[in-house]
């Protein structure tokens, strides 16, 4: 086989990556997979596996690297590579990470349409449908299309492999895989893509990102600009509302911020503190309070919110009934040694597999500080009232209580451990006392009245007394023990042979081993994909554990893996997205067979 030049770099790299042996035994020509097709044609399904591996040809790289083995289960895995000299694509679109993530994001979309337009063959189960895992509104890191270090774009996705019956149909696989799949590969190459739109596809992902440090800088949680259109078309619909009213800045928070490809941009910058979002039912809080959790990540052009901008350590908590807690010193908050069934038992940490609603949001905002966060987001209708406040009236009546509300802790938070709180708040006027800034929203439209709340606060004072931390254990992370995953915790065998079962089902549960993660609470999580990077993280997290280091820094040395060599690397699969910290550590923490020591 005669190599162009202009190729050969990269398939010296291909050749580095599985040694000079493999190489050449899974680097084929393409011609020699066409002949192979039509010799396997009207064959048993089986043969289809005589076609596994890697095939090059014309700048080209096809392969196949998990072939189905049956017309009805899961479609075969395939990816197609091609060299830079190939697709062309200019170094300026992918010359930082916010851009090469962008780009990936836009091409991914780019095949998808490209693909759908491939012809359908006829046949048995999901013979010839094409699918790549593009997204939605958010632009994510995706194993579905990477940029190696050498340059090569790298389109992996889903191919159900042609069969009548549980026959191999050959000629229609061949058409499929050496001239429809090359031709949707050529829609993403330089001289077909539209340059202009990926450009400003990058340029916007990477002002999203200097925007979160511009405002981390002027000690700003979120920057939402004006104009922006917040509310979405429907609960279950991320296109954006027609006919919304867009966002406007109150006067006394609207800042400037500077972009690098956009120019200054304009809206309401939420500072550093305590900040108590209200107004009347249906008037806009939880939209808003959606969408400055969905702004950790860039949204693409059109979305309405591409210019909604959150410190991406900002971590929206809720109550959970039922959820597993494991470990955890909850006394800031609770009384652990006056819980029922707690007499005779040693030790501060609580472990139960069947929390109640303020046991459960207590954890979460404990394990939320012990994992990084800087700010939580909470909203009134999902947290337990008794630990968001005890009004005065309850206070005299109950006497004997084990629960120290947040009202007491979230200006302690802030002090000790840098941590800002947004809180929806829609009938809990106590909070007036605590915050630094009070938005209040009236048909979707934004006022700062924090001068106004301060003097209704001293008009109808609270009458309240505050309630210290149970046992006078502070909330300083410094100060608590950190908490140490055994391997054991990240067991997902399943039954007596000893299957791995790691399976996402939806957006928020995932089956692992022998029981079900319910994720329903990580609201941020907003991709499907998402959910299979965390099966596949928590896996790792497995061979990394051993009940010395602390979830902290187990979750980060697994994601830095990611970072360095791709999802691709983590697990085979073309469907992962990157997630954080903050939602992989949450997600370890719900495990049921979680198993903590303390060092």
């Amino acid at each position: 086989m005669v190599v162009p030049r202009r190729c050969r770099k990269f398939l010296d790299a291909a050749r580095a990556r599985v040694g000079a042996l493999e190489y050449h035994r899974r680097v084929r020509d393409l011609e020699e997979l066409e002949r192979l097709l039509r010799q396997i044609d009207g064959s048993g399904y089986g043969a289809y596996k005589r076609i596994a591996g890697e095939w090059y040809s014309r700048g080209l790289v096809l392969a196949l690297d998990r072939v189905q083995g049956d017309p009805f289960a899961a479609a075969s895995c395939v990816r197609l590579e091609l060299p830079q000299q190939e697709h062309g694509l200019p170094e300026a679109l992918w010359a930082s990470r916010p851009r090469r993530v962008a780009l990936c994001d836009f091409v991914a979309r780019v095949f998808a349409r490209a693909a759908a337009n491939i012809r359908e063959v006829g046949g048995s189960g999901g013979s010839g449908r094409v699918s790549i895992d593009a997204g939605g509104a958010e632009i994510l890191a995706r194993s579905a299309c990477e940029l190696t270090e050498e340059g090569a774009l790298s389109l992996r996705l889903r191919v159900g492999l042609p069969a009548r019956g549980r026959r191999v149909m050959g000629r229609a696989a061949a058409t499929l895989l050496l001239r429809a799949l090359p031709e949707a590969a050529m829609a993403v190459c330089a001289a077909r893509l539209d340059l202009e739109r990926a450009r400003a596809w990058t340029l916007l992902a990477e002002d999203h990102a200097r925007l979160q440090e511009e405002a981390r800088a002027r000690g700003l949680v979120c920057f939402i600009r004006d104009g922006s259109v917040l509310p979405r078309a429907s609960g279950v619909s991320a296109r954006p509302l027609e006919g919304a009213v867009p966002f406007e800045s109150p006067a006394s928070l609207r800042v400037t911020l500077e972009t690098s490809h956009h120019g200054p941009v304009t809206g309401m910058g939420v500072p550093r503190g305590v900040t108590v979002i209200s107004g009347g039912g249906f008037h806009g809080k939880t939209t808003l309070l959606e969408a400055i959790q969905s702004g950790i990540d860039p949204h693409i052009p059109g979305d309405g919110r591409e210019w909604v901008v959150t410190d991406p350590e900002v971590v929206k908590v809720r109550s959970e009934d039922g959820r597993a807690v494991t470990g955890v010193d909850l006394r800031p908050f609770i009384r652990v040694e006056s819980l029922p069934g707690r007499a005779g038992r040693s030790g501060p940490a609580l472990t139960t597999r069947d929390a109640s609603g303020s046991t459960s949001l207590a954890a979460a905002i404990l394990e939320a500080a012990e994992l990084g966060a800087r700010c939580l987001l909470l909203d009134e209708d999902t947290s337990a009232t008794n630990l968001l406040v005890r009004d005065a009236r309850m206070q005299a009546l109950v006497q004997r209580e084990t629960i120290s509300p947040l009202i007491d802790h979230v200006r302690e938070l802030g002090a000790q451990g840098g941590i800002s709180t947004i809180l929806v708040i829609g009938g809990c006027g106590d909070y007036l006392d605590a915050a630094d800034t009070v938005l209040l929203l009236e048909d979707y439209r934004v006022r700062e009245v924090g001068e106004r709340a301060r003097a209704i606060a001293r008009e109808l004072p609270t009458r309240r007394s505050p309630e210290a931390s149970t046992g006078g254990v502070p909330l300083a992370l410094a100060e608590r023990p950190a908490r140490c995953p055994s391997a054991a915790s990240f067991d997902a065998r399943r039954g007596s042979r000893g299957k791995e079962t790691v399976r996402a089902r939806g957006l928020r549960e995932l089956a692992f081993g022998e029981g079900t993660l319910d994720l329903g609470a990580l609201e941020q999580l907003v991709d499907e994909s998402q959910v299979r990077a965390i099966g596949a993280l928590l896996r790792r997290l497995g061979r990394l554990a051993d009940g010395r280091t602390p979830l902290r820094v187990l979750v980060g040395r697994a994601l830095e893996e990611v970072d360095a060599r791709g999802l691709y690397h983590l697990d085979p699969r073309p469907e992962l997205a990157r997630v954080r910290a903050l939602d992989l550590g949450a997600a370890v923490n719900r495990l049921r067979s979680l198993e903590i020591t303390r060092n």
